[in-house]
């Protein structure tokens, strides 16, 4: 089961890079009006941020707290920032061979926030009429 939880997981991923290689510096701030909006530059914050304290967690077998490294919010930091997540979880989850609750628990948990924001950024795009590769096939 976890080989093809990760397998799901890094198609994600690949979807993630694929919406990154269409970003506009004013895609990344452009907001929608309805309350509690969030730009899709603060859902991509939030999803780095989470693949890297996941990877964290995962290589420590515990929570380890959350932290994003973005520092720069141009369509190329958040390119490099999503395929250095990406490659941060890879990296983790490589040597792990015997897998305990704490460690599924916290792959669950990624693969779960991956999607939601997923959901959110279709509704986003959705709002502002614009594309989803089609990686994004919950569009």
């Amino acid at each position: 089961m976890h080989e093809r939880l990760i397998q799901r997981l890094d198609a994600r991923f690949r979807a993630y890079d694929e919406l990154a290689r269409q970003l506009s510096e004013e895609l990344l701030v452009r907001s929608v009006d309805v309350p509690k909006h969030k730009t899709l530059s603060d859902h991509l914050w939030c999803v780095i941020g989470a693949r890297e304290s996941y990877a964290k967690g995962i290589t420590a077998g515990e929570w380890a707290g959350f932290s994003c490294s973005m520092e720069g919010l141009t369509t190329y930091d958040f390119r490099a920032k999503l395929e250095s997540s990406s490659k941060a979880v890879r990296d983790a989850l490589q040597p792990i061979s015997a897998w305990d609750d704490a460690r599924t628990d916290l792959l669950l948990s990624l693969a779960e926030h991956e999607v939601m924001h997923e959901g959110q950024i279709i509704r986003h795009m959705y709002a502002l009429e614009l594309k989803l590769p089609k990686s994004w096939f919950w569009a």
